[in-house]
């Protein structure tokens, strides 16, 4: 459990993704601050990585670049990624209390299996690699698990994420009772 409320979105990844999304699409700071019904001085500050965004404001911003919200506030991953329960990119509703924490986004064309698993200590599940291109993501909902590829493991509690290649080796050890964990295979 942490303390305060969680951690807002950088406002550097903002500003870089709405940058990369605004040119890409050729789109003038008034163009885009029109179509998204936001004013030109907000749309400034943000790509100047100020200001405070809602939900509500990014999604604008995502529907007028013809872009998913993702796209907007997803971070750069490394080839694995841990985020630790309260510890993800919070959004934040101006309109209730919902708080919404991206952990990841479904790249074009993928597909995705979930699993609910649940593993016991004493056995450690080693997996053969999967279909080249595949990628795990992993949410720990009870218990302790150290999961990942050989030599990039990591050690996860209850409201945990983590991703890494599912097409290299890779295992899942339960280190306490009851450990119980949604697996997401991603094919692409």
């Amino acid at each position: 459990m942490t303390d305060g409320p969680p951690p807002r979105l950088p406002l550097d990844w903002i500003a870089a993704a709405l940058r990369r999304e605004r040119v890409r699409v050729g789109l003038s700071l008034s163009e885009l601050a029109k179509r998204a019904g936001i004013a030109k001085s907000t749309l400034s500050q943000l790509e100047a990585a100020s200001g405070n965004p809602s939900m509500e404001t990014i999604w604008s911003l995502a529907v007028a670049l013809g872009v998913p919200f993702s796209a907007l506030v997803e971070p750069p991953a490394p080839a694995v990624r841990v985020i630790r329960a309260g510890q993800g990119p919070a959004v934040h509703s101006e309109q209730s209390s919902y708080v919404a924490t991206l952990l990841s986004a479904s790249p074009p064309g993928a597909r995705r299996d979930i699993y609910a698993v649940g593993l016991e200590p004493g056995t450690v599940r080693a997996s053969e690699p999967h279909i080249p291109g595949t990628v795990e993501h992993i949410v720990v909902s009870a218990g302790r698990v150290k999961a990942g590829p050989g030599g990039e493991s990591a050690e996860l509690g209850p409201g945990d994420y983590m991703t890494y290649r599912g097409d290299v080796p890779h295992a899942y050890e339960a280190l306490e009772a009851g450990t119980e964990f949604v697996l997401i295979m991603q094919h692409v």
